[in-house]
């Protein structure tokens, strides 16, 4: 099993990455504040303007680390790499199953198929975990046939107009699941760039670090994050890691965000509003990745490899079995599923 190496998260806009020796070096206002040996990294993502040195960007790519660029709001800017070590024969076969309609479909529904499911899931156990709510259980209800309609579409539009009356459904109910802090964080359905309320900007900001770990996942299995079976093809845009975080959305993301709400991990006080957008401040920023982090660690039991792994490996488990199946290793890709 994979070794789940650090990603070091650079949060302050000032702050300059440099190298010394075979360390990366993070400096404010030309005071190094911390250093790191680079073999314990495998990823860096910077939220800010300064930059990183030449000399950083090529210890990077000598040692295999993802070096990606945020805006301080967590909105994608770029990302370096080194030289691409995948197998070719394995991407050539995934260009194959992405240009062949009949053959990418299949894929697109089971991704879409398990957001669902895991949608409904959520809603379930909150109900469990709560007592019965009318509307909760409406949507709960809902959703397990949207979910059946994914599996039985006929093109990728009408699955995608599935997936965005069910996500919709999800998202009418999802201020039921706010327990704690509910008139600070008033959330009426999704939206984005910007977001424009905070727990828009939370979710958000939580799908961006699992977009990055995503990319990231596919690229050491082998495949093109780039080309994807359900997400059109769009210069920059990492559309097969858009297509597998779907199912990990919910778990991922989602149940993240709540938590910190409910536990008052996050307050309004993370926040700044700024004309009709809100984002996080830098401290904001700190305690999500902190408690991400934490979770990262933690363990689970995956259901289709019924072994323990941590909870960070899942886009790297995930990304290994879509290449299993590409490959004709195994008969099908099974997702991710929330028990």
């Amino acid at each position: 099993m994979r070794k789940l190496l650090n990603t070091l998260f650079v949060t302050t806009p000032e702050a300059y990455i440099s190298k010394d020796g075979q360390n990366v070096v993070i400096s404010l206002n030309q005071r190094e504040i911390f250093r790191i040996p680079a073999i314990n990294l495998e990823a860096i993502v910077t939220f800010g303007y300064m930059g990183a040195s030449p000399g950083l960007m090529k210890l990077c790519c000598d040692n295999g680390i993802a070096l990606s660029f945020l805006s301080p709001s967590g909105q994608f800017i770029g990302r370096l790499q080194g030289p691409i070590k995948g197998n070719v024969l394995l991407r050539t076969r995934q260009y194959q199953i992405a240009n062949t309609p009949d053959q990418a479909l299949p894929i697109a529904q089971i991704c879409i198929a398990a957001k669902i499911q895991n949608y409904r899931n959520i809603l379930r156990r909150f109900i469990r975990d709560y007592g019965q709510n009318n509307h909760v259980m409406a949507a709960a209800d809902a959703l397990d046939n949207f979910k059946r309609q994914a599996l039985h579409t006929s093109d990728t539009q009408s699955l995608i107009g599935i997936e965005g009356i069910a996500s919709n459904t999800y998202f009418a109910v999802l201020p039921h699941l706010i327990i704690q802090q509910k008139a600070e964080f008033p959330f009426n359905g999704r939206n984005r760039r910007p977001p424009k309320d905070a727990v828009n900007a939370l979710l958000s900001f939580a799908y961006t670090l699992i977009t990055h770990d995503m990319t990231a996942a596919l690229e050491s299995v082998g495949l093109d994050p780039y080309v994807g079976f359900l997400h059109t093809l769009r210069p920059g845009r990492t559309s097969l890691a858009l297509d597998l975080i779907e199912e990990l959305r919910a778990y991922l993301g989602d149940r993240f965000i709540l938590s910190l709400i409910n536990k008052r991990q996050i307050t309004p006080a993370h926040f700044i509003q700024q004309a009709q957008t809100i984002t996080l401040t830098d401290d904001g920023r700190k305690t999500i990745i902190t408690a991400w982090q934490q979770r990262k660690r933690e363990s689970i039991t995956h259901p289709f490899l019924n072994q323990t792994i941590e909870i960070g490996l899942l886009p790297y488990v995930q990304a290994m079995l879509l290449a299993r199946f590409i490959r004709n290793d195994i008969d099908a890709y099974p997702p991710f599923l929330i028990k």
